[in-house]
């Protein structure tokens, strides 16, 4: 019985696809390199349109002599998309808006999804977690397992309190589904942030501190993972799934400068964000 166990998943093996990439780093069609070891099925987002909102962690200005190159400059040599960055540094979750409305007035629907990566400026500026939804006392008409006539019940509306984080997050993803009823968008979680200075009037303390409103970082992160079910959209969780920690001594490679920023990747983080990315998306349809 064991012995052919093993040859039925000896036989899967062999003629399941395998799925990654070619040395190069590109996608290789089946038969391209004449070799079934060489036949990878290409990713789902590969050649497709993308438009990138966020903060200096997409911001293609930020550390560009040290760091040319952004997670989605990877993306686009690894999957052949055409990315379009809309991402400001500096820029709290109320700029989403502004950056959507100028990625569909200048891209209309040819995009194909939509990703966003932002929070970590909210958290250093203390804006109030406050809550998803408001609460109100109402009539409505229902019939349960009996006429239909009025209840006098509570119902929930969407908080759209700007001076909030996740009445911010609401008022954004509002507008990017109505814009883009029909694309995929996805969020990216802020990743853990250590001390960062730029400066006698920006000083940023590590993750370890609570903020000007007395709430700690892994609060933004938590909220930014509840909108998955607030919204019905999908979150890659790269606070835990890039692996990266800047708290760890041993980790700060994989950021900008140990001595003054420990808030914004390395090119290294870069691409091990971009590698993470990729394999997350890959779960995802672009195409409905």
């Amino acid at each position: 019985m064991r012995k052919k166990s093993l040859l039925l998943l000896s036989a899967l093996l062999a003629f399941a696809p395998a799925f990654g990439q070619t040395g190069e780093g590109k996608c290789a069609p089946c038969g391209a390199g004449g070799g079934a070891a060489e036949c990878v099925p290409c990713h789902p987002w590969q050649g497709r349109c993308i438009g990138f909102l966020g903060d200096s962690m997409t911001d293609p200005n930020n550390n560009s002599r040290d760091i040319p190159k952004k997670y989605w400059n990877y993306l686009q040599e690894w999957l052949g998309i055409e990315p379009f960055v809309y991402g400001k540094s500096g820029r709290q979750w109320d700029d989403i808006p502004r950056q959507a409305k100028a990625l569909k007035d200048e891209h209309g629907d040819s995009i194909d999804a939509v990703t966003v990566f932002i929070g970590t400026n909210d958290f250093n500026a203390g804006v109030p977690l406050g809550r998803w939804y408001d609460e109100v006392t109402d009539t409505v008409i229902a019939a349960v397992h009996g006429p239909k006539q009025p209840y006098v019940r509570k119902r929930r509306a969407y908080s759209l309190d700007a001076a909030t984080f996740r009445g911010r997050i609401n008022i954004a993803l509002q507008y990017l589904k109505t814009l883009f009823p029909d694309k995929q968008i996805v969020l990216f979680t802020p990743i853990h942030r250590a001390a960062a200075e730029f400066g006698d009037t920006n000083v940023q303390p590590d993750e370890s501190w609570q903020n000007a409103c007395g709430e700690y970082f892994c609060e933004y992160v938590s909220a930014v993972k509840e909108a998955a079910n607030v919204w019905g959209v999908p979150v890659i969780d790269l606070n835990a799934l890039s692996g990266m920690n800047p708290m760890v001594t041993a980790q700060q490679q994989y950021f900008h400068d140990a001595a003054t920023d420990l808030l914004h990747p390395s090119d290294k983080g870069q691409r091990r964000i971009a590698r993470t990315m990729a394999a997350q998306l890959a779960a995802l349809p672009v195409i409905f």
